[in-house]
């Protein structure tokens, strides 16, 4: 089988491949158009973000048998048509769900103890303790919006902090050692910490709206690892102003380019959330750990090996 691989990714998937006799061309360069022109000499793709999979470049692809994103989200594919097609999609959430869950927690922990505020106030000679109190995870009841790998990986260490951990998924019977599947509205009902861990479809798309933040009866945290156009961030920053949103833990944007790779957009909404001492910004990288970008790899070859070695 002949690969093309459309980003750079961990090294491990050339050695692996190339030792099970598959064919490797690497091309991190190439336009849309340039790729599309030769594509239907591929049997297989592997990519992360760089080029959209749309309908035009599916159906040019007369050849491929499978597109393997070395990630989660799909978004970047049209599914329909490629399940039309018959070519088999792989993706790797199994890789980079621990560090994912891990930098949840880690946002929590700096916001809710206003460790990066403190910190930069004492070096800058400035020492404050009662204005640098903080609040405890321990007790606090989360809710998880899905329940896939890194909704439970997420849940999984949650509960070591003592949290009541629930969560709600439109899948059924989900329910494990670590957390309780409820219905959205016991969530809204009960939750003091809100996270997402869903991917981008039209049913999720701006999800959390300003609907959803006045339906939520206590005043929350907010965690965002999935994608930023699950919230609509005008709505986020009103509630961060009135209060109801007692913070915000952000790793993905609304206004992110499709490639994750830079911002695409400047606001006052973006530049309030850059500059308030109630959120907390990291440039998409809650799954972008050293070890990550060799699980995500090793998933992936597991994978095409499974079904095409």
């Amino acid at each position: 089988m002949k690969i093309l691989l459309l980003d750079k990714n961990h090294p491990l998937i050339t050695e692996q491949l190339l030792a099970k006799n598959f064919i490797l061309e690497e091309d991190v360069t190439s336009s849309y158009g340039e790729v599309c022109a030769k594509i239907e000499n591929y049997d297989g793709i592997i990519i992360r973000s760089r080029i959209p999979l749309d309908k035009n470049f599916l159906e040019k692809a007369k050849n491929l048998k499978f597109i393997a994103r070395v990630g989660a989200g799909m978004e970047n594919i049209d599914i329909p048509v490629a399940e039309k097609l018959g070519i088999k999609l792989i993706n790797s959430p199994e890789g980079n769900r621990d560090s994912v869950a891990e930098h949840v927690v880690g946002m929590l922990l700096i916001l809710m103890n206003r460790l990066f505020i403190a910190s930069q106030e004492v070096k800058n000679g400035v020492w404050l303790r009662e204005e640098n109190r903080g609040d405890e995870l321990l007790g606090k009841t989360v809710g998880l919006i899905g329940y896939g790998n890194m909704g439970k990986a997420t849940a999984k260490r949650l509960s070591g902090f003592g949290c009541n951990v629930i969560f709600h998924d439109i899948l059924p019977n989900l329910s494990d050692e670590y957390a309780t599947q409820v219905s959205l509205e016991e969530l809204k009902e009960k939750a003091e910490v809100l996270s997402l861990h869903i991917p981008l479809t039209d049913e999720t798309h701006y999800l959390i709206d300003d609907s959803f933040i006045s339906e939520m009866k206590n005043e929350f945290y907010f965690v965002n690892t999935a994608r930023g156009k699950n919230v609509k961030t005008k709505y986020l920053v009103d509630g961060l102003r009135s209060g109801k949103i007692k913070g915000a833990c952000l790793d993905v944007l609304e206004y992110e380019k499709s490639s994750f790779e830079n911002l695409e957009i400047e606001n006052e909404d973006l530049e309030y959330l850059l500059k308030s001492e109630k959120a907390i910004v990291t440039p998409h990288i809650a799954g972008w750990t050293h070890q990550s970008k060799e699980k995500l790899a090793q998933v992936i070859v597991d994978k095409i090996i499974a079904s095409f070695g």
